[in-house]
């Protein structure tokens, strides 16, 4: 759920569903005289047809001179590599050495829904990764079908510009770098809630789709309350850079879409808030 709410690199398989869901996510808007950015917020995969880009995302689409999202495509490409690079433990370790015997039996339960994870020559978080991948292939979510994708696709098609606020290792390196505790926790948390995983994910994708921010900042909560140095390092401090992005990107000209994924735009630590707490007005507008 985390990877499916924050993340933009979820090295997702694909899957083949169709679906007719008529999603409406959340977005924002902050504006001056000369300045809109839309802060529209994404799932990074979806099941195949869902209509996301209707309504007053139509509008922000046309509108716009410019897509920011948290990765541009290239440094998307790039995450594949990057991944196989950092993932590996300097020495192998049993999983079973990792986790409590409940966890354990869950996390061979979802890895024997496809290939091996490989996870005793792997970090926690690399695992982690892995885990995400495959639940977002169980429940049939596609990264070709999100919205960054979709984005993409339509600014390349107009000739604009498509920037981003990060780089494949520096999302990375967010996991990398948390103390071997943290990633030990999340890890567990993971492996122990893998058997009701795709249902999860399913319901996020749903509250999403609602605009449901009251329930996607209560899913977010759930995942990382218990681990504040994961809340620190993936959500409350890539969301000060990002507020300072935004401020900073006023004082010039044009209208911005700015899209990432839709648990840093909710809760008391959410872009929106943020921005708030300095003074600029931010209105919901889906």
């Amino acid at each position: 759920r985390l990877a499916a709410a924050l993340l933009a690199l979820l090295l997702a398989g694909c899957g083949t569903a169709e679906t007719g869901q008529q999603a409406r996510p959340a977005m924002w808007l902050v504006e001056d005289d000369d300045t809109r950015i839309y802060m529209l917020g994404t799932m990074h995969a979806l099941p195949r047809g869902t209509d996301w880009d209707g309504g007053k995302v139509a509008r922000a689409i046309e509108d716009a001179d410019e897509l920011v999202l948290e990765l541009p495509p290239e440094e998307l490409a790039a995450a594949g590599a990057i991944f196989q690079a950092l993932a590996p433990r300097s020495a192998p370790l049993a999983m079973d050495k990792r986790l409590p015997a409940d966890a354990l039996a869950r996390y061979r339960a979802l890895e024997a829904s496809g290939s091996d994870f490989g996870g005793d020559k792997l970090d926690d978080w690399a695992v982690m990764v892995l885990m995400g991948q495959r639940v977002a292939h169980n429940a049939e979510l596609m990264p070709s079908e999100g919205v960054e994708a979709g984005l993409t696709a339509t600014f390349a098609a107009a000739e604009q510009p498509n920037d981003g606020l990060e780089t494949a290792r520096a999302q990375l390196m967010l996991f990398e770098t948390l103390d071997p505790q943290t990633q030990r926790v999340l890890l567990t948390r993971s492996a122990a809630k893998a058997d009701k995983s795709v249902q999860d994910v399913e319901a996020l994708t749903e509250a999403w789709g609602r605009g449901d921010i009251a329930a996607l900042e209560k899913v977010i909560n759930e995942d990382v309350d218990v681990v504040p140095a994961a809340r620190k390092a993936i959500i409350t401090d890539r969301n000060r850079r990002w507020s300072t992005w935004v401020t900073e990107r006023m004082a010039r000209p044009g209208t911005v879409l700015l899209a990432v994924g839709a648990g840093h735009l909710v809760g008391v630590d959410g872009v929106p808030t943020m921005l708030e707490a300095e003074g600029m007005k931010v209105t919901r507008v889906q």
